[in-house]
């Protein structure tokens, strides 16, 4: 049966590097369309699996007719009349969790014994019933070159009867709908029907328990609506409702049907004919279906990079709201502002700051040389205080990422059971704050060592008090945001004040302009790395769900090159 050229071992090549890729999909984000996704996905891999491999290795191994329909239809009925025996247990009691039976001519059984079709379900053989797997049962009533498989219910209350029909279908050269007067324009046996009809799947409609007298009424209504469907290719079957004869179909019911079948075995170039309809319905149909796939993907990236924007923008506005409370002044209350007071000696301070600049840098000289302990304990006061404003800022951001992400397509799923955790700061975050809040004050006391060993004039004021030097430094940093340009810049809502003039007795006008900058931008520097690194929890669940870079583009690749290689072999 030459229905390939010579270049044909490229499909099985190309085809099998796609069912790798859909087999990997990355659907992990809960977004709209995601379930369906998977399942076509699913889909896909398992008829690339169970069929399209297969045949196109094996294009002249025997076909399978597949008999598949409703619950209650008649499928194992009509197979055991077909081969009139009792191979096959019709469902007393819905729904039967008995497994699939396959039945072959005793020539073909090695066709079906391995793993060349069906591989994933496991081959058992004897009477009685089966569960799980594949029953394989041989019988002389078939001729060589076909094999008939009675499938679950498609619309069995059991979703893994349903899944396993809708496999089972899909392995099929040719399938055997079996549907009854009642029931013939339910809602399920048609969707089955337009997934035959978008598969180029070849197509046998049984129409089963019809009563005699409306044969003609009925079967016209029925080519009818398959003819509306695009299934006017499909053969039709009717089965007359009659009394059965020990459990089967009196024999002129089932004869047309089973003459029919048989001819298909017997004649090479017919059964090449069902294969090549359903080999190339199947693969022309990979391409829609791929592309839902590679869809999916899509929104599953974008889905992504709206959680990571949900959280960095929290995570923003904490740093906004931290350099804003930093250059409010807000820090310089309570206890700050005690230590500032005790640091400075307020009223003898204040009435010194009015004299002249010159007996004022004595004055403070004098007050970093000989009252080292007060400022320790405004640095401690400073400390505290931008701990407690970082901690604040993580908790804030922290909880509006989750009620962003509650929102967000996807979110949800990963905040699911990790909500309590996540709606606030890491256990380890103030300890974290702490250590780098530390580490600024070591840095703006370094900038002070810096600028008094590059200032004559100012290095032995600097030598008899760096801690002191740098408290105030750091007081400067939380009272202006422009340098320290506005003369006198109020602190705690004016209770005391920061002068301009007294800093510069002790640096100089541009080095206080130069250390106050430096120091604020070193401390928001900070800020950002911290809050980074505590938006890393929730950037490191978006990572694990969302799609690896080039996987869309992998997908898309390998759908081309399949294309590609059909062309190739046409």
């Amino acid at each position: 049966m030459p229905v390939m050229s010579t270049s044909a071992p490229r499909l099985p090549d190309a085809l099998e590097a796609l069912r790798d890729r859909l087999d990997e999909a990355p659907l992990h984000l809960d977004v709209p369309g995601r379930d369906d996704a998977s399942r076509a996905a699913r889909a896909v891999v398992d008829q690339v699996d169970d069929y399209l491999l297969p045949r196109l290795r094996d294009l002249d191994a025997p076909l399978l007719a597949v008999v598949g329909g409703s619950t209650g239809a008649g499928k194992s009925t009509l197979v055991n009349s077909l081969l009139g025996a009792h191979v096959t247990t019709a469902g007393v009691l819905r729904p039967t969790t008995r497994a699939p039976v396959l039945v072959c001519s005793p020539a073909d059984r090695d066709a079906f014994a391995g793993d060349r079709v069906l591989p994933g379900l496991a081959r058992t053989t004897g009477e009685g019933e089966v569960t799980g797997g594949l029953r394989l049962l041989v019988s002389d009533a078939l001729p060589p070159g076909l094999a008939v498989l009675d499938a679950p219910d498609v619309d069995s209350v059991v979703e893994t009867n349903r899944e396993l029909a809708g496999q089972l279908l899909a392995a099929a050269d040719l399938w055997i709908f079996v549907t009854t007067a009642a029931r013939y324009a339910d809602a399920v046996p048609w969707e089955l029907l337009r997934t035959a009809q978008e598969r180029g799947t070849a197509l046998a409609v049984v129409l089963d328990r019809v009563p005699p007298e409306a044969t003609r009424e009925i079967a016209d209504d029925l080519t009818g609506m398959l003819r509306a469907a695009g299934l006017s290719g499909a053969r039709l079957f009717v089965v007359e409702e009659r009394p059965l004869n020990d459990g089967l179909l009196p024999e002129d019911q089932v004869e047309p049907l089973r003459t029919w079948l048989h001819g298909l075995a017997a004649d090479q170039e017919q059964r090449a004919a069902v294969v090549r309809q359903t080999l190339a319905g199947a693969l022309d149909s990979l391409d829609a279906r791929v592309d839902a796939v590679v869809q999916a993907v899509v929104r599953q990236a974008e889905a992504a990079d709206a959680l990571r924007a949900g959280a960095e923008a929290a995570y923003e506005r904490a740093c906004t709201s931290v350099s804003d409370g930093v250059a409010g002044g807000a820090l310089l209350r309570g206890e700050v502002l005690a230590r500032w007071q005790e640091f400075v000696g307020t009223g003898e301070w204040m009435r010194t700051l009015q004299g002249q600049v010159g007996r004022l840098r004595d004055r403070i000289t004098a007050t970093l040389t000989g009252r080292p302990s007060a400022g320790a304990g405004l640095q401690q006061a400073l400390e505290s205080g931008v701990e407690v404003l970082l901690r604040d800022a993580a908790d804030e951001a922290a909880e509006r990422t989750v009620t962003a992400w509650r929102g967000t397509p996807g979110g949800p799923g990963l905040l699911a059971g990790r909500q309590a955790e996540l709606e606030a700061a890491a256990p380890e975050f103030p300890e974290r704050a702490s250590a780098e809040v530390r580490n600024w004050q070591g840095a703006v006391l370094d900038l002070v060592r810096s600028e008094g060993a590059g200032k004559r004039t100012r290095a032995r004021t600097l030598s008899w008090g760096v801690n002191g030097a740098g408290a105030v430094v750091m007081v400067a940093v939380f009272a202006s945001t422009g340098g320290l340009t506005g003369g006198e810049v109020a602190v705690a809502g004016g209770t005391t004040a920061v002068g301009q003039r007294v800093l510069e007795a002790v640096f100089g006008d541009s080095a206080v302009r130069a250390l106050a900058a430096r120091a604020r931008k070193d401390l928001e520097q900070r800020t950002d790395r911290l809050l980074t690194g505590e938006r890393q929890r929730f950037d490191a669940l978006v990572d694990a769900a969302a799609p690896p870079p080039g996987s869309i583009d992998d997908l898309r690749a390998a759908a081309a090159e399949l294309s590609a290689a059909r062309r190739a072999q046409r």
